[in-house]
């Protein structure tokens, strides 16, 4: 009789455990996958995919009004919600049964239910109990909830993208990625939008020249920003939502949404029963090799207290499947990876911010490129693009490329390729442009910025 049942049982069928669980059954291994809601993850269940066809849907508003400048001759059409969130469902189904197809063709065992640590090798799963030589732990994250009365009746990126109808009026309570990318969907789709932040700018730890920037932008846009605000009391009524501040204040919406972050889907699992402590956050703590404090469980993804992105989850799995299955041990690296933020305009990013560069580098050199874009030459949209490069000024070397504008992220993935070369100053500058474009103003600027001086 075998030793185990599997020689892998994952629980969280998400991109990264899917992504791990089928390179394992590639090299041999018997693998197994528990998931409790739907195989897909939050990703494209509920998050990255669904979110960006919402952004795609916004984004339309723009482009009819603009087409007048071009001579297109037409009214904005009327927009329905109903089938917008109709249409996202059925490519959300469609993608769901993929994930499944690939699973079953890898020969990874799909059980549904979700899935509790015994013990450091054995997994129970709606009642029944499966062996593994090694768990994998790959259960996301899940939106937390801000500690203030009445925060029930909000809802969280979850709920908004099922709504039944389109709200008149939101509030959003946050200025992360989250907050920022559904108050550019519901704005776009004509929703009245106000974005309620306790600091000063949105976008907390992107940097700070790009933070103001679309921050700008969003109010031209006609999103209201209130700052330094904090919520004590949310109460539900006839007609929509009341939201009262620190300082008295009410604030009504047709819909209360809260996002405040995201915190490691860690309840339920029974890691303190088999010897695994969570860190402030809720995280599961790992090694480089994603590793718990128990030899045999490992941890990939948002559950762990390291960079919670997609692309990292996939590659941490893929990553710990070449480790175990295929004497191939592996690490990934957590420098220069490109992330962007689907707002409206959107942010690409990749490498160091000023301020991280200015703790780090004795001598720091900014480019900066700030201009109205050609397609608003005649759109006549008041619409700016912001460009920066931050360089290391004793080896010239690009430490961090940031935008704000048109096609931001799709010029981050190439950038984020000439950073891991270790890209100089001098090779953007010799590299010739591609005319005409906006992308081109990355390799064209040439003169340093004056450092702000500060009051």
């Amino acid at each position: 009789m075998a030793e185990f049942d599997f020689d892998l049982f994952t629980i969280g069928a998400g991109s990264g455990g899917v992504a791990a669980s089928r390179r394992a059954a590639s090299y041999g291994a018997k693998v197994a996958i528990c998931e409790g809601s739907r195989v897909g993850g939050t990703c494209v269940i509920r998050g990255c995919v669904p979110k960006k066809l919402l952004v795609y849907a916004a984004q339309f508003r723009d482009g009819f009004e603009d087409s007048c400048g071009y001579g297109w001759n037409s009214h904005t059409p009327a927009f329905d919600w109903e089938t917008l969130i109709a249409n996202k469902d059925r490519e959300i189904d469609r993608l769901n049964g993929i994930y499944i197809t690939m699973l079953k063709n890898s020969g990874v065992t799909l059980y549904e239910g979700f899935g509790r640590i015994v013990d450091p090798h054995t997994v129970e799963v709606d009642g029944k109990r499966y062996t593994a030589r090694n768990i994998l732990i790959a259960t996301g994250g899940w939106p937390s909830l801000p500690p203030i009365e009445g925060i029930e009746h909000a809802a969280t990126s979850n709920e908004a993208l099922h709504l039944e109808k389109l709200p008149h009026s939101v509030l959003i309570i946050g200025g992360g990625y989250i907050a920022v990318e559904f108050a550019s969907i519901f704005r776009g789709l004509g929703s009245e939008v106000t974005l309620m932040i306790r600091g000063d700018d949105l976008l907390n730890g992107f940097d700070d020249d790009i933070r103001v920037a679309l921050a700008q932008e969003m109010r031209k846009r006609g999103i209201t920003i209130v700052s330094r605000c904090k919520p004590v009391k949310l109460e539900k009524g006839a007609g929509g939502y009341t939201l009262t501040d620190h300082m008295g204040r009410e604030h009504s919406a047709g819909l209360v949404m809260a996002a405040t972050g995201r915190r490691p889907n860690t309840k339920t699992l029974g890691l303190e029963e088999v010897g695994i402590t969570l860190n402030e956050a809720g995280a599961i703590p790992v090694d480089g090799w994603s590793r718990t404090s128990v030899d045999s469980i490992y941890a990939i993804g948002d559950v762990t207290d390291r960079m919670a992105l997609t692309p990292i989850a996939i590659a941490e799995g893929r990553a710990l499947a070449e480790t175990l299955f295929n004497d191939n041990p592996m690490q990934i690296g957590y420098d220069n990876v490109p992330t962007a933020v689907f707002s409206l305009p959107p942010l690409g990013t990749v490498g160091l911010t000023e301020m991280q560069a200015r703790a780090n580098y004795a001598q720091v050199d900014i480019y900066k490129a700030g201009f109205r874009p050609m397609k608003h030459t005649l759109s006549g949209r008041d619409e700016r693009v912001l460009m920066k490069l931050v360089v290391d000024g004793e080896s010239q070397r690009v430490l961090g490329c940031h935008m704000m504008g048109m096609d931001a992220p799709e010029m981050m993935q190439p950038l984020a390729i000439a950073l891991n070369c270790g890209a100089t100053k001098r090779d953007f500058d010799r590299t010739i442009a591609l005319h005409p474009s906006t992308s081109e103003e990355f390799v064209l600027m040439r003169e340093k910025a004056e450092p702000e001086k500060k009051i």
